[in-house]
């Protein structure tokens, strides 16, 4: 089911039933009788589940965002929302350029932002169609028990995943269902009863298995109800979860859950039915002429810029705070858990292209080189990367260049989606895989003092880590990079699993600082962080150390500083407070510590 490119067909004769919001993200309009008895067979109830499916991109038809904005204001991997604000990223680019991030990046952002209002009104969107498809099954009379079923448990699955992004986005949200009728409703409920409930029905009722990658199933659902437990501080109960899916978990095709033998895998669209999949939103190139909707339009500013083949637009580059964390003791290969900044690694910012430059020689964990772009590292199969010439402004974003989101030149031609000024690709997000389940099942385990188990989780990961089927290796030949690459590996990585017991004998919080730092290093770049450290409580901490730290070497972070109390979530949309009013008063409220 690589990305419902059909189903904009299909809806079109749907003219009565509007998926785009009205006035505000919330509003419906009411359904006429004549398209209720076009949509509610199984056909249309099908056809409406797709649609839900569709609205994981945030991104429409047009290629624009769902909230009426670009696309890369209501991105689904959080790029700016997750991991900008978190000190993995920089924004990029230059000052001037796509300026409000900036006041995102330093947590000075105002409820006018757009980005803000796009997300949320693209969330609420993939909550209406949810409910469509909810609604409208009920009156379908031409579908089986078992059918019926499986729609209802992958629309409430899917309902639950848009209202978790507006949870942790904003705390308290509005709560819209299929049998809302006035959806000018107050933000004034905790709607985490809801969210696990639709994650609860759906692993209750889902299949094992779909005929359609890209479709959610019952393992995912366990996972992703444990997730929801995990950030309630629900540790027993998510831990029954997390062991269930571990032990037995299977992919929609039905494989195992593993993880996969090469860290890269991840994002290489060819391998994308892979074992380390739980929950995916799928991408497709080149399968709209008129531009790359259905290619991550979300993410597709984040390419190198000048003179890389890539055109544009140089934004997302890993920090030097982030790059700084794969360091690793040549003594024992594992990370410096608290002092990673006092062993930096050597960068070439400042450093001209056509000057000489020797790269790092200390020893690395090789999961940096699937993470950044670094000078004199092989840039998949594009070349060496040559720093400075494909980026925007160093003294702005850093010598760094993202590497997760880009696609190899081999397969270019059907990875790359070049129908429009910026790249798209077919790399799809992971909302889950099976690496991040393993680290909140060792959080949990940690949490509940089963040290030895939580660590047995981080050591399964680090051993892919350290498995040299893995690791980025030089070229065969400097001059043709797609003729292969060598035996040799393109820096001295070393990485090695905690010794046996080191867990137990540290303590709990030695145990969580590792599982912490586990998670920064492997899920890297891929909107996570910013709602990890706030669900752990110390996101002023690490924030305010990282602007301590990266403000010193670069002038986009500069302003920043998390307040307690306030940044953990962010403003309330103004434009949906306004549009909020009902008889003088606007019903929604706005978070603590906003205008």
């Amino acid at each position: 089911m690589k990305k419902y490119t059909y189903i904009i067909l299909i809806l079109s004769v749907f003219t009565g039933l509007t998926l785009n919001s009205c006035k505000k993200a919330l509003d419906q309009p009411p359904l006429g009788s004549l398209s209720e008895e076009l949509v509610a067979n199984k056909s249309g109830v099908n056809s409406l589940l797709i649609g839900a499916y569709s609205a994981l991109d945030g991104t429409g038809s047009d290629g624009t965002s769902l909230g009426g904005g670009s696309a890369w204001e209501a991105s689904p991997s959080n790029w700016v929302l997750g991991s900008i604000t978190s000190g993995d990223a920089s924004k990029g680019s230059d000052g001037s350029d796509q300026p409000a991030i900036d006041p995102i990046a330093n947590f000075y952002a105002d409820a006018n932002n757009v980005f803000f209002n796009s997300k949320w009104k693209a969330l609420y969107e993939g909550v209406s169609r949810t409910n469509n498809v909810i609604r409208l099954l009920a009156k379908a009379t031409d579908i089986s028990a078992d059918e019926a079923k499986n729609i209802s448990a992958q629309a409430r699955f899917l309902r639950a995943h848009y209202y978790f992004e507006l949870k942790k986005a904003w705390n308290m949200v509005p709560l819209i269902d299929e049998s809302t009728t006035n959806y000018n409703q107050p933000n004034d409920k905790d709607l985490w009863p809801v969210i696990t409930a639709d994650l609860q029905y759906a692993y209750d009722n889902l299949p094992a298995t779909q005929s359609e990658i890209g479709r959610v199933n019952k393992s995912a659902a366990g996972a992703y109800l444990a997730k929801a437990y995990l950030y309630q501080h629900k540790y027993a109960e998510a831990k029954v979860l997390f062991d269930q899916v571990i032990a037995s978990g299977v992919t929609t095709s039905g494989q195992k859950y593993d993880l996969n033998a090469s860290f890269e895998d991840n994002f290489l669209p060819s391998k994308e039915d892979n074992p380390e999949v739980v929950f995916t939103i799928e991408m497709a190139a080149n399968v709209d002429p008129s531009g790359p909707s259905n290619a991550n339009n979300g993410d597709f500013l984040n390419f190198p810029y000048g003179s890389s083949p890539f055109g544009c637009c140089g934004f997302f580059q890993p920090t030097i705070d982030l790059v700084n964390h794969f360091r690793t003791n040549p003594a024992t290969g594992l990370p410096y858990l608290s002092t990673y900044n006092d062993y930096a690694i050597k960068n070439d910012m400042g450093v001209l292209g056509t000057a000489p430059f020797t790269p790092d020689q200390g020893t690395l964990d090789p999961r940096l080189d699937w993470t950044a772009g670094r000078r004199g590292i092989p840039y998949l199969d594009w070349g060496y990367y040559p720093g400075e010439p494909w980026i925007r402004d160093q003294s702005y974003g850093g010598p760094y260049g993202p590497k997760k989101n880009i696609y190899w030149q081999a397969t270019a031609a059907t990875d790359a989606d070049l129908t429009s000024w910026a790249p798209g690709s077919a790399i799809n997000y992971l909302v889950i895989r099976f690496a991040d389940v393993l680290l909140m099942a060792a959080e949990c385990d940690a949490q509940l003092g089963n040290l030895s188990i939580a660590q047995s989780y981080v050591n399964r990961v680090r051993a892919r880590a350290a498995n040299k089927v893995g690791w980025v290796y030089k070229y065969k030949d400097d001059t043709n990079p797609l003729a292969g690459f060598s035996d040799t590996p393109a820096a001295n990585y070393l990485v090695s699993e905690y010794p046996a017991g080191d867990f137990a004998s540290g303590g709990k919080d030695y145990a969580l600082s590792a599982i912490y730092y586990e998670r920064k290093i492997e899920l890297a770049m891929e909107g996570h962080r910013f709602f990890d450290l706030v669900r752990w409580g110390i996101a002023a901490k690490e924030i305010n150390a990282y602007f301590s730290y990266q403000g010193k070497l670069t002038s986009d972070v500069r302003r920043g500083n998390f307040l307690t109390g306030k940044n953990e979530y962010f403003p309330i949309p103004q434009r949906q407070i306004d549009l909020s009013l009902s008889g003088g008063a606007k019903v929604l409220k706005q978070n603590p510590g906003y205008n």
